[in-house]
């Protein structure tokens, strides 16, 4: 598949869905994406960050992952991501961090999580409680400020 063809697929995915703040999820997805580009990240981590949360939020179906005509690496990216019912944090970044390229979409994915004008549109209990799950996350995958 093409950046154009999975960006596609995962717009349409994800269509009619909103983030905690009501704004249109590809906003997240397409920020996401550039944040993976501007990393160094090729097509190949480009795409998995556009399908990042697909199966996670049920978007996507895994048989659709193992079918679809993606690199080896941006399926294994996806998987990585993917957050599992009732996973500890931790468990969840030993993953990310066994997967090649993993690292680099989820920095992406919490950076454009943890902005500050993201984070300004909700409650302020949401915003503190969101601000310090992200921040706890950068911290078990060894990401620093800039990353």
């Amino acid at each position: 598949m093409s950046p154009a063809e999975v960006e596609a697929v995962a717009r349409a995915a994800h269509a009619g869905q909103t983030d905690k703040a009501g704004r249109p999820y590809a906003e997240h997805l397409s920020a996401v994406a550039e944040g993976v580009r501007a990393r160094g990240g090729g097509d190949d981590l480009v795409a998995a960050a556009w399908l990042h949360d697909a199966l996670e939020d049920g978007a996507l179906s895994e048989e659709w992952l193992d079918a679809a005509p993606l690199p080896a690496r941006t399926k294994d990216a996806v998987r990585a991501v993917t957050k599992r019912p009732g996973e500890e944090p931790e468990a969840y970044a030993r993953r990310i961090l066994a997967v090649p390229g993993a690292r680099l979409v989820k920095a992406a994915d919490l950076a454009h999580n943890a902005d500050p004008r993201r984070l300004a549109a909700l409650d302020e209990p949401t915003a503190r409680r969101l601000a310090h799950k992200y921040a706890t996350m950068r911290g078990h995958l060894g990401l620093g400020p800039d990353d």
